[in-house]
């Protein structure tokens, strides 16, 4: 499990302060984008390269409000991983109090710049597994 702390925008809120509800994605890709870069694979360096990663299936659950100027935790956790897909399980959690404040899930297919799947070579799968398995064992 990855950890980023951010901290809520008031360009984030709607007009009764609370964060608006498709910022949650955003912030779950703050967290994947974290996750890769902890296993050693940058995004850019993948798209440089011919694979993109789009989002095939994204879930949310909404339990609790984020305000403005709330201190956030994105826990990213990778719970799913093959040469043609990554599946990430989300928890955004309100740092002061530590109450969750959303759960959610992303199915990313690895694919080329024509949409088509595109298995990932080895320079980025054995990173990625790497880290991945870490978190199996622990």
């Amino acid at each position: 499990m990855i950890a980023v702390k951010d901290k809520v925008r008031f360009v984030e809120t709607d007009m009764m302060g609370v964060v608006h509800h498709s910022n949650y994605f955003r912030w779950f890709e703050l967290g994947r984008v974290a996750y890769l870069k902890e296993a050693g694979v940058e995004i850019l360096d993948m798209m440089a390269n011919g694979y993109l990663c789009p989002i095939k299936d994204v879930a949310c659950t909404y339990k609790n409000s984020a305000l403005f100027d709330d201190e956030i935790i994105i826990e990213a956790t990778m719970i799913a991983f093959t040469k043609v897909k990554m599946v990430f399980a989300y928890k955004i959690i309100r740092a002061k109090d530590k109450v969750v404040l959303a759960e959610g899930q992303t199915t990313n297919a690895f694919t080329g710049a024509d949409g088509k799947v595109k298995r990932l070579p080895d320079s980025y799968f054995g990173k990625i597994k790497r880290l991945y398995d870490e978190e199996q064992e622990g």
